[in-house]
């Protein structure tokens, strides 16, 4: 889903929690109250999960991204982009990388639509980091997600 999709998830189950909680108070004080609660009672915990969807999608995607990284070290040039941990070793050249992630931890690179590897920010100075950043972005490869937030 994209973050607007996820966005409006969210708008709709703040207007059902809502409408359940409004309900719920309503049926307190009527009659049929009882038999009516358990509906008011999902809709409001449905639009609670539904409002918590969002934080929870982004939770995993960062869990899950982290995983990506190397701990080991980066060597980053104009042609690819080498992983090096104990004794593994292995690159990925930059003609094959379809787009970058800019997140505040690290940038997210992808090979067609799958992560590849990430890069963490904090295993570079922020000289070396804002030159990566521009030559990603002279190739068009970044989407920055960091500002958009």
């Amino acid at each position: 889903m994209s973050s607007d999709q996820l966005r409006r998830y969210a708008c709709v189950g703040a207007v059902l929690a809502t409408i359940g909680v409004i309900g719920l108070v309503v049926s307190w004080g009527s009659s049929w109250g009882e038999q009516i609660t358990p509906l008011w009672m999902a809709m409001a915990v449905g639009g609670l999960l539904a409002m918590l969807y969002w934080p929870w999608v982004q939770w995993r995607a960062r869990r899950r991204s982290g995983r990506y990284a190397v701990d080991g070290s980066y060597e980053i040039t104009d042609d690819n982009i080498m992983m090096r941990s104990g004794s593994e070793f292995g690159g990925i050249a930059w003609e094959g990388v379809s787009r970058v992630k800019d997140t505040p931890e690290f940038w997210v690179v992808y090979v067609d639509r799958m992560p590849a590897t990430v890069i963490p920010r904090r295993l570079m100075s922020a000289e070396d980091a804002e030159t990566l950043r521009a030559f990603m972005a002279a190739r068009r490869l970044l989407q920055d997600n960091a500002r958009r937030r």
